[in-house]
């Protein structure tokens, strides 16, 4: 009776290892990077007349530090879709942190944020953040988007199971509701964050773009995992995937 080799896939495929270093990497340049410019400048508020009638939900802050857990488990199962769509998806996701680095630049935002009544855990959580997360570059929202990306990377593939796709889409609507019951953010800044992942999507799915990127990450991952491969022997015994 033969021996039935069992070929485990690693967690992360080594073609998407240097794709989401990028993002990673877009994402801290957006996001700090336009701190740093604008911290003097004048900020604009967008609050609307609907903000004013959403109420505070601290406890929602749990849902708030949560995603990111939830972040980083689907970019993983999205790059693991396939090489295309890993070079497709990773294109519209540092895209997207250009618009939104190009809007804080040229729309700086702020919000005033409310006096929090109490001394709960989950008031504690909020007041922390508070104090160490300013109130700036809040149009579009970093925690829509991406939470949106999350979702939308995963929609219409058929080997994901159908549960945890729905799961990905509710679970990203209660993280933009997070975000507005905590007051981080406002209602155009969740829709904003939404509209600029659809926007940037749509296009690197619909378009070459992704061919740019994907030429500089292959030469990374041939410089880096193909210089020393070696041809491996045939042997009775299964070999071990790379």
């Amino acid at each position: 009776m033969g021996t039935r080799c069992r070929i485990k896939k690693p967690i992360l495929p080594k073609y998407a290892i240097f794709p989401l270093l990028a993002c990673v990497t877009v994402n801290f340049m957006a996001y700090n990077g336009t701190e740093v410019l604008t911290r003097s400048w004048k900020h604009y508020d967008l609050t609307l007349p609907f903000d004013g009638m959403v109420p505070v939900i601290p406890w929602f802050v749990v849902i708030y530090l949560g995603c990111y857990l939830f972040w980083i488990a689907n970019y993983i199962l999205i790059a693991r879709q396939g090489k295309e769509h890993c070079y497709r998806f990773v294109t519209a996701d540092m895209m997207s942190r250009i618009v939104c680095a190009v809007i804080f630049l040229l729309l700086p935002t702020t919000n005033v944020r409310p006096e929090l009544a109490g001394d709960g855990l989950w008031v504690m959580l909020l007041r922390m953040i508070y104090e160490i997360d300013r109130p700036t570059r809040l149009f579009p929202s970093f925690h829509c988007l991406v939470s949106w990306f999350c979702y939308i990377g995963i929609r219409g593939q058929k080997n994901v199971p159908k549960a945890y796709r729905i799961f990905s889409c509710l679970f990203a609507i209660l993280i933009c509701v997070s975000t507005q019951v905590t007051k981080q953010h406002y209602i155009v800044d969740a829709v904003g964050g939404i509209l600029v992942a659809e926007g940037t999507y749509w296009i690197a799915f619909h378009t070459e773009l992704y061919r740019t990127p994907k030429k500089l990450f292959d030469r990374l991952y041939r410089l880096c995992f193909e210089r020393r491969r070696r041809p491996v022997e045939k042997r009775g015994n299964c070999g071990e995937q790379e």
